[in-house]
């Protein structure tokens, strides 16, 4: 190993191989239980057997040490981290561990000037939906050639939060929230002695991540020496709440919202949005899904929504909590009455499907500019009427009609 020559790299970056003894066993040693007790080897994962089972990709990939660049797109603590360690140790690779929330391009950029004596270097990038377009560009040329190789960690969509440049360079495997069985495994793996009841109860609130359930489990035990669903609960620090604002009560309660509103179901809208703002989640992140709903869902049937939305966003910006939840709640009440109608949205829908389909059709000449002489003889803008009745659609989309 060559550990010391890392000593000039930030705290943002880390540098680490999967730490395991010779046997290649568990971590061991200080720190949380959930990382005493990480596996370093493949056979020791449980879930995603879909992606490390037998002859499945992921698997095949670190057993045969094949080099390329993946993201790793699911729910938090289902295992990303892990996989990401020991596809690094296979390769005999020099990882290193960067977390989008803090790091930037200084950050990337020395990785890339770092000697690593020969070995190939792996960029671990959590969070990698938090890279903005500018340092995912950066990124793209070292991915490219080869000189890092990229694993990016999200729970969000990586179509709609990676560059497409930088994600047709990399596969993407989609991981799924861990069973009650692989849970189990996991729980009897703490050493731990956790009941039925307990159990049950922890399989409840953990909702597949791992961490969490490990997390709840070394609070219980490290401050009343026992776990049950009584000291369980007493660990949560708001017990009466089961949310976490990067899993999946996260996404389940913003899309009942949506939802709510858009069936005009005000209580059910007001509900869901008093279930986020207890729980802390962030008022900008909710009101800008109902700045999209005002025009998405609302559209052309009130279109004083828009500025509604927009009104209660500013709000949020300036107030902040608790008192912008009172912005919220009235922009929520307005948005659930209001009028629907999904009109404009549909309309921009089919018009870039004929984008897509048809690519860069010509303009008709006489809605072109004409900023030059030569435009003009070419009959560019020529017989031009302000209030023309003939479709200004390409001729290959003449009739169409997009706003029904």
């Amino acid at each position: 190993m060559v550990e010391h020559q890392f000593s000039k790299l930030r705290a943002g970056v880390r540098f680490s191989y999967p730490a395991q003894n010779t046997k290649g066993e568990y971590h061991g040693g200080m720190g949380p239980l959930a990382a005493r007790i990480r596996p370093t080897k493949l056979s020791d994962v449980v879930g995603q057997e879909h992606l490390i089972g037998e002859g499945k990709p992921l698997r095949v990939a670190i057993e045969k040490k094949h080099r390329f660049s993946f993201v790793l797109w699911g729910p938090p603590g289902t295992g990303k981290t892990t996989i990401a360690r020991i596809y690094a140790h296979a390769l005999d690779a020099s990882l290193f561990e960067l977390s989008a929330v803090s790091a930037g391009k200084d950050d990337v950029r020395m990785v890339i000037d770092t000697d690593t004596e020969g070995k190939p270097k792996v960029l671990f990038l959590d969070e990698i939906h938090r890279f903005n377009k500018a340092q995912q560009d950066f990124l793209l040329p070292h991915v490219e050639n080869g000189e890092i190789t990229l694993i990016g960690a999200t729970t969000e969509n990586p179509s709609f939060e990676i560059i497409p440049a930088l994600l047709s360079r990399a596969r993407v495997f989609v991981l799924e929230p861990l069973s009650e069985e692989a849970l189990k495994k996991i729980v009897k793996r703490t050493k731990l002695k956790v009941g039925k009841d307990a159990f049950e109860w922890l399989l409840g609130y953990a909702q597949g991540d791992a961490r969490k359930a490990i997390g709840m489990l070394e609070g219980a035990q490290s401050l009343y020496g026992e776990v049950s669903i009584d000291t369980l609960d007493k660990a949560l620090e708001s017990p009466h709440l089961r949310y976490d604002k990067k899993g999946e009560e996260h996404f389940d309660t913003i899309s009942a919202f949506i939802k709510s509103m858009r069936a005009s179901q005000s209580d059910a809208a007001l509900y869901y949005l008093a279930r986020m703002v207890e729980a802390g989640e962030d008022p900008l992140f909710i009101a800008r899904r109902m700045v999209v709903f005002a025009s998405e869902d609302v559209g052309l049937a009130q279109p004083t929504a828009l500025v509604v939305a927009n009104a209660v966003f500013r709000a949020c910006e300036t107030i902040g909590y608790p008192e912008c939840a009172i912005n919220l709640a009235h922009g929520v009440a307005y948005l659930a009455e209001a009028k629907k109608s999904r009109a404009s949205y549909n309309a921009l829908r089919a018009a870039q499907a004929d984008v897509a389909k048809f690519g860069n059709l010509p303009i008709p000449k006489k809605i072109r500019n004409a900023p030059t002489k030569l435009m003009k003889d070419l009959g560019y803008h020529g017989g031009y009427e302000l209030y023309d009745t003939e479709s200004h659609l390409p001729e290959k989309l003449k009739g169409k009609k997009y706003l029904k």
